[in-house]
């Protein structure tokens, strides 16, 4: 994608997506910054702030929706943030900051919206964003947990516990990539910083609590899921239970006529045994033995 640069007064946005060498060796030549933090723009890092004179490092990881795998995967975003500029890295996959950036470059209204105020609000514009992006992957995880409750006592258990393991999953990856962006968003909220404005310690409170309520849904879903999960194994566990209960009562009554089949197949002399109509007293014996059986278990609601 190459070196993408905006410029609005006094502030430059420069957007990098799917860097490379050469991309991270234009950055090295126009500004001054750390070469272990351009060497983490080229590998996954985890979520942090480095801190120098006149800029910020800061890496977030947001999350994006993999429909092939029905699972949240991390996509990270490097920000280099100084008094009049901000430098964006990422993968490209996370639409709402390369929509933001194409808004900036096409038209005026946008770019003094987001850049004329200044670079550490245009800090606070893509994060929250960004931010913003999270909730509807989090309607999505509420649509399959309904999905589940409603196809719970009506589909075959073998799909519910699938899906189950499939959205505990998801919620599992969602809460591993929101939780270190709290503390992110928490430092650039309380911590005073010359090139950072003060009057956006509010703004990203306001993103703060934002994550904070995703962690809160995400710890809802949790619970509800570990719910849907112990339902679905007493569901299962009960339909065993009525499988090898019918199982069992098969096999009380087959007892008594296996035993009777086989006094009459040894080579004895048995009562009956020159009777022309033998068999038919044995089977008759046999429906007899059954019928009261099942009578029986009715009669003490066993069936």
């Amino acid at each position: 994608m190459g070196v993408e640069t905006i410029n609005y007064g006094k502030i430059t946005w420069t957007n990098i997506e799917r860097p490379t060498l050469e991309d991270i060796e234009v950055l090295k030549r126009n500004f001054n910054f750390h070469p272990l933090n351009l060497e983490d723009c080229l590998r996954l890092e985890r979520p942090k702030i480095d801190e120098y004179d006149d800029h910020l490092f800061i890496v977030m990881h947001l999350p994006v929706f993999n429909g092939g795998q029905r699972i949240s995967r991390a996509s990270e975003v490097d920000f280099f943030i100084g008094a009049n500029y901000l430098v964006t890295v990422h993968e490209g996959i996370l639409s709402p900051i390369y929509q933001l950036f194409d808004d900036c470059q096409r038209y005026e209204q946008t770019r003094a919206k987001h850049m004329g105020r200044g670079a550490s609000r245009l800090l606070y514009d893509v994060i929250d964003t960004l931010v913003d992006y999270c909730f509807p992957i989090l309607d999505k995880v509420d649509h399959n947990l309904h999905a589940i409750e409603d196809e719970m006592f009506t589909t075959d258990m073998r799909h519910i516990v699938e899906e189950i393991s499939i959205v505990r999953r998801d919620i599992i990856a969602l809460r591993r990539i929101i939780k270190p962006q709290i503390a992110i968003v928490t430092n650039l909220e309380r911590k005073d910083r010359p090139f950072i404005r003060e009057d956006l310690d509010v703004y990203f409170g306001d993103i703060a609590d934002h994550l904070n309520k995703a962690w809160d849904i995400l710890e809802d879903y949790r619970e509800v899921i570990e719910g849907l999960s112990e339902t679905s194994d007493s569901v299962s566990s009960y339909r065993i239970n009525e499988v090898m209960r019918i199982l069992t009562v098969i096999s009380v009554i087959m007892l008594p006529l296996s035993l009777i089949s086989g006094i009459y197949g040894m080579n004895v002399l048995l009562p009956m045994a020159e009777s022309p109509f033998a068999i038919l007293a044995i089977l008759g014996l046999m429906v007899v033995i059954a019928g009261g059986m099942l009578l029986y278990f009715k009669h003490r609601k066993w069936l």
